[in-house]
């Protein structure tokens, strides 16, 4: 098997020795060269980090400090966005080129959802962990800032990127990666984050819009992203797993699976005082008939990519950002296990939760080290190695 069409999402650096930030700075031109490469695979980051406040929040036990310690974690989310925010606008600044580039690289393209699910992220955890610093109004405004900034943002990348995809690039099977259901589990985030805005609306009119408006977000990123999975399973039965680096994007499939576990159930949760009879019961039986199969289906994705991820680590399994695969996936699946003990008071799942909690906790801090050490040396600062696949009837 040839895996040499398959892109990948290496930075370049990760060939040579790592050099000191101070030293890299003196060596260019201009400060704003820094973020010559920098590309929308960065809010990953922050969907990373802020999935472990959020999933904090929303686990079914009680621990002493773990609410504080929520706090932090997404103080330094909020903090992450708004730098990462600065350095994207510097980057289409100073280097527009390089960033329209990004959308001509099938690679890069599809991160293009990541900071949409970013502003996500970090509005939910202002309701859930923020109030604690800004008080609930702050909140609540904070929230419906960024998760209207999200929501539109994820809805235009999850027509965009396909559009690109569908008319711009010459696609095979065997270049086909998890990777492609970044653009569309946007709006599935938005459902789960919105389901908390509902109740601070008017009654009537405004309620009943966005609690179905999250519903049909549900439907649009859930069919979609049921199909991508399909195309995943297909290629890794006949092509493998591929290269290394592309191995941790496998855990991306558990994003949309939690996520709308969440969401079902967080929905459910508001249709009662949103939507009249006999709907709110049936969306609220919902959330238990449709997670729990739905999770039965995570559980054994998360036990096939682990055992693929450790049978490639025996060998080689290199440090990029694709690693931080292994945190919001795990995270969404975290909230969708909490959600699913909430509602169906079943001890296995409260277990579940917190052992996949403790999970994501050393996933998040094996990435955020690593990445850290690459940021501090520079090397995550490179040009990234990305294979352009050919196109179909070339770039207009």
């Amino acid at each position: 098997m040839s895996t040499g069409a398959l892109p990948t999402m290496v930075a370049a650096g990760d060939a040579r020795p790592p050099r000191p930030a101070r030293r890299l700075l003196r060596e260019l031109e201009h400060p704003s060269e820094l973020f010559a490469n920098l590309g929308p695979n960065w809010f990953a980051c922050v969907m990373g980090t802020g999935i472990v406040a959020n999933a904090t929040a929303l686990l079914p036990v009680s621990v002493p400090g773990l609410d504080t310690a929520a706090l932090i974690v997404w103080v330094l989310a909020a903090t992450m966005l708004i730098a990462l925010l600065g350095a994207t606008a510097i980057h289409w600044l100073r280097h527009p080129e390089a960033a329209r580039a990004h959308a001509r690289n099938l690679a890069m393209v599809p991160f293009y959802g990541a900071p949409p699910m970013a502003l996500l992220t970090v509005g939910a955890g202002a309701l859930l962990v923020g109030y604690q610093l800004t008080g609930m109004h702050a909140a609540v405004s904070i929230a419906a800032v960024l998760w209207t900034a999200g929501t539109v943002t994820g809805l235009a990348s999850s027509i965009a990127i396909p559009y690109l995809m569908f008319t711009r690039h010459r696609i095979e099977q065997q270049m086909t990666l998890a990777t492609w259901l970044m653009p569309i589990v946007p709006p599935m985030v938005a459902a789960a984050t919105g389901a908390a805005l509902v109740a601070h609306l008017p009654g009537g009119q405004d309620r009943l819009t966005l609690l179905l408006g999250c519903y049909a977000m549900f439907g649009l990123s859930l069919v979609a992203s049921l199909i991508i999975i399909t195309l995943v399973w297909a290629r890794l039965a006949y092509h493998g797993p591929g290269p290394a680096e592309t191995v941790p994007t496998l855990w991306i499939v558990l994003g949309p699976l939690g996520q709308s576990i969440t969401a079902a159930n967080l929905l459910a949760d508001q249709a009662s005082h949103t939507i009249g009879a006999p709907y709110a019961s049936a969306l609220s039986a919902l959330g238990v008939l449709y997670g729990v199969p739905v999770w039965g289906f995570a559980a054994l994705w998360l036990c096939v990519a682990a055992a693929i991820t450790l049978r490639t680590a025996r060998e080689r399994l290199p440090f990029t950002l694709s690693w931080w695969s292994f945190t919001f996936p795990v995270g969404a699946l975290v909230t969708g296990t909490s959600e699913l003990a909430v509602h169906t008071h079943l001890h296995a799942f409260t277990v579940a939760s917190v052992a996949l909690y403790a999970l994501l906790l050393a996933a998040w801090v094996t990435v955020a080290l690593n990445t850290a050490r690459g940021t501090l040396t520079g090397r995550l600062f490179g040009p990234h190695a990305l294979t352009p696949p050919p196109t179909r009837r070339g770039l207009r």
